[in-house]
């Protein structure tokens, strides 16, 4: 590569531009010969305008061709026998006769007319001379070149033919090596994560890829025993479900069965003992009317109990026709029958307009009226209740909100609230029979959402509910998995 680098340098930038100025002194000498022939001639001195052209060049060219010969021998001898045949040309003829007055030039000329043109025509043969070995070095050093390249070529070619042989040799050994049993440990690994666990993982190949393939197939023995366990417990998940959906489905029959057929005794028990009040009332000591007090209270009480029970057993059992409800007209009517306790209390409430959505009216009418009746009854006593209903769309649900300014609840009870017949209050305090809202849960579970009290807002309650904005299969999982 350097050789054929240096060979192009030295034919590029010494031996072509060589030649060219040699030719380009001799094109200067002639235009010097001619102007000054002419000049002698005819004796006009605008025929010496050759001759001041061609002395101008001239020194360029040899200046230039002292540069280019300087590491050249007989180059610089050729320079140096055509400089002293030009100089001695120049010293007896040319510049004599352009020095001469026009009057006299011509004679001048006559005399030495001989004599110039044998030295001119030295001074010619020196100058083939010295072109003809310029061109030869050109020419030389071109073949030289073409050589050095042919040398060039063929030593690339042979070394990307031996880098071509060597990496199919590499590319064969770590096909055999490597990437063999690395592709056939991939397959393996690949039907493995296809299913098919019990396929056991190929291990051959060098020391590293063995040891990967030991790691993978322990991971695939972990795996399979994991996925053994899963199934077990899938299995025992299933059965547990099967038993749980079984045993609160005999649960709610239960309730509703016992709550039905306690209607009746309870009917017998409240009428007598409300029977006996109003007779002997005021007849015996002031211990017995207190004890036929109690008596008539625990009936009425039982009574609404036993009403709650049998409205929250009811939840998925009956009225789950669904159709499109509008939750306007529901609340409006839920607010109208709380007409009294709201105007009692001074309570103010607010709500966005509520969309339409596909449930049971009954039901989500519960719903409402748990919701509102608790924000109203758990007031404070030192201000009026102010309530807010809202609602807004989050994707493929409806998110509402109702907040109150309330007594509120305890982050620590925020869930427990939600199960049957908790209580956070005396009856004094505040009536009720701690079922209003596990019914309220029932009813969103049953309808596809889910409901929460919101632990950010403290200066009250907000209880957070979904609905979806369309009848969808998580509705009809929810109902089943009531019914």
């Amino acid at each position: 590569m350097t050789r054929t680098t240096q060979l192009t340098d030295q034919l590029v930038e010494r031996r072509s531009p060589a030649l060219t100025h040699a030719v380009r002194l001799e094109a200067a000498l002639v235009n010097q010969e001619t102007g000054v022939r002419g000049y002698g001639l005819s004796g006009r001195r605008d025929f010496l305008e050759p001759y001041a052209q061609g002395v101008t060049d001239e020194k360029a060219a040899l200046n230039r061709l002292d540069a280019l010969l300087q590491d050249d021998t007989r180059g610089r001898a050729e320079l140096a026998a055509v400089r002293r045949l030009a100089d001695r040309w120049h010293e007896r003829f040319a510049a004599p006769l352009a020095n001469a007055p026009a009057d006299r030039v011509v004679s001048l000329a006559d005399s030495r007319a001989q004599e110039a043109k044998s030295t001119f025509d030295g001074l010619r043969r020196a100058m083939d001379r010295q072109q003809t070995y310029l061109a030869q070095e050109r020419a030389d050093a071109a073949q030289e070149l073409r050589r050095a390249t042919t040398l060039r070529n063929w030593t690339f070619a042979g070394i990307a033919l031996f880098i071509a042989l060597v990496a199919t040799l590499v590319f064969e050994a770590l096909r055999r090596g490597i990437t063999g049993p690395l592709g056939l440990l991939g397959q393996t690994a690949r039907e493995v994560a296809g299913g098919r666990f019990e396929q056991p993982i190929a291990i051959t190949g060098p020391a590293d890829l063995r040891q990967l393939g030991s790691d993978v197939e322990s991971m695939r023995g972990r795996l399979l025993k994991e996925l053994e366990f899963s199934e077990r417990s899938r299995r025992l998940l299933d059965e547990q479900a099967a038993d749980l959906k079984r045993s609160n489905a005999e649960l709610e029959q239960f309730a509703y069965v016992a709550s039905h057929d306690l209607q009746e005794p309870l009917r017998k028990v409240s009428s007598f003992t409300q029977l006996l009040q109003r007779r002997y009332g005021g007849q015996l000591d002031e211990r017995a009317d207190q004890y036929i007090a109690f008596a008539v209270d625990g009936a009425n009480r039982m009574q609404v109990l036993i009403n709650d029970l049998l409205a929250f057993s009811r939840v998925g059992r009956v009225h789950n026709d669904h159709a499109e409800v509008e939750l306007e007209a529901v609340v409006g009517r839920v607010l109208d029958n709380l007409s009294v306790v709201v105007d009692e209390s001074g309570a103010e409430i607010t709500r966005d307009p509520l969309p339409s959505v596909v449930g049971d009216a009954t039901q989500l009418g519960m719903l409402w009226q748990n919701l509102l009746s608790n924000s109203v009854k758990f007031r404070r006593t030192d201000r009026s209740p102010r309530i807010g209903v809202t609602v807004r769309r989050d994707e493929d649900l409806w998110e509402f909100a109702v907040t109150d300014n309330g007594i509120g609840i305890e982050p620590e009870f925020q869930e427990k609230v939600f199960v049957i017949f908790q209580r956070l209050h005396t009856r004094d305090a505040y009536p009720g029979t701690g079922i209003g809202l596990a019914m309220c849960k029932k009813v969103v579970e049953f309808h596809g959402g889910t409901i929460r009290i919101d632990p950010r807002y403290t200066a009250g309650t907000r209880v957070v509910f979904t609905l979806p904005v369309e009848h969808s299969a998580a509705a009809d999982g929810a109902r089943e998995a009531h019914t």
